[in-house]
């Protein structure tokens, strides 16, 4: 199909790497727990937008710049750690009745996820080794095999963000009754960004 090796398989490998804990699993989380599906499907917008960003510069080649210049690497990586750090230790350290460390407004969400998820270079590297695994040389149709391939993943990721934030928000409606729950999650979901921020960090 357009060049692309054993499609279905890829569809199975793009879902398994969705459902892999992350920045952008817990930016939509957050998202929809602060702003409701509105958020949410904002946030999803972001992460979408930001993938299609990261697979279009490896496809131009830009993990191959990355490789051959480490300094700029690790000054993009550093600057994605550090932007979850910060926004985790702000969740963190929040005060009961503060103002949302996420604004209300759903834009604001799809700029946060599209932060996030355009702060982690290292995307770009696993999109240019994950391509070709799924790319048939002899079939090969240039950018309509791209294309179609960030389609695909475009559209499984909003399917995957649409289910995420109808669960979460169905879930939040039930623990909003509860303030000392909400407060819990919040410090939770702070710890865990700083965690992928220092993660991201510290990888090699």
């Amino acid at each position: 199909m357009f060049g692309i090796v054993d499609y279905g398989a890829f569809v199975v490998a793009i879902i398994v790497f969705l459902l892999i804990p992350g920045p952008g699993n817990l930016a939509l989380i957050t998202s929809t727990g602060k702003g409701g599906v509105a958020g949410g499907l904002a946030a999803t917008l972001g992460v979408i937008l930001g993938d299609q960003v990261l697979l279009w510069l490896a496809v131009a080649g830009v993990a191959a710049l990355l490789s051959a210049y480490p300094t700029a690497f690790h000054a993009v990586q550093w600057l994605g750690a550090a932007y979850l750090v910060w926004l985790g230790g702000k969740m963190l350290l929040a005060k009961a009745g503060a103002a949302p460390i996420l604004h209300i407004k759903p834009h604001h969400y799809l700029r946060q996820a599209l932060a996030i998820t355009l702060l982690n270079p290292k995307a770009i590297v696993f999109y240019m080794a994950f391509f070709p695994l799924f790319v048939d040389p002899a079939r090969h149709q240039g950018l309509t095999t791209f294309a179609s391939m960030a389609l695909t993943i475009a559209a499984l990721t909003f399917a995957y963000g649409l289910t995420v934030v109808l669960l979460t928000h169905f879930l939040a409606e039930r623990l909003r009754a509860n303030p000392l729950i909400s407060r819990s999650l919040e410090k939770l979901a702070g710890l865990f960004l700083i965690g992928f921020g220092i993660k991201l960090a510290v990888s090699r």
